[in-house]
């Protein structure tokens, strides 16, 4: 019998400012402007010994709202790799801060609750 495969996700919330420099100029979004953003982290994998758990989701929580920090009340395009800040380049960023933590990490969603916009990054 093959092992079940199991997914724990965690989220975490921050608020930023940013514009679009390469987008057309008539939209509203080239203007500095903010979000509140969440973010969603998944990490995949089988139970683990000796607890029986993929991850600690103690650790994956922490590990999430460091980086959310990292970004809340800043300007995102301040940010190395976040100089065009798309939700898809946001979610790339995320991946990039968590993996080294969580080699399993197989989703990061972000979205914008309020505006109904939302990227999702399958690794």
């Amino acid at each position: 019998m093959t092992q079940p495969t199991f997914e724990i996700t965690k989220a975490a919330t921050f608020d930023a400012a940013h514009y679009f420099a390469e987008g057309p100029q008539h939209r509203p979004y080239s203007n500095l402007h903010g979000h509140s953003f969440r973010v969603e982290a998944t990490v995949r994998g089988q139970a683990r010994e000796p607890v029986g758990w993929v991850a600690d989701l103690a650790d994956l929580e922490s590990a999430l709202k460091g980086v959310a920090a990292e970004l809340d009340h800043g300007l995102l395009n301040e940010k190395p790799g976040l100089e065009r800040p798309t939700l898809e380049h946001i979610c790339l960023y995320f991946a990039g801060r968590l993996t080294p933590q969580f080699p399993g990490l197989s989703r990061v969603v972000v979205s914008r609750p309020t505006i109904g916009e939302s990227c999702a990054l399958n690794l």
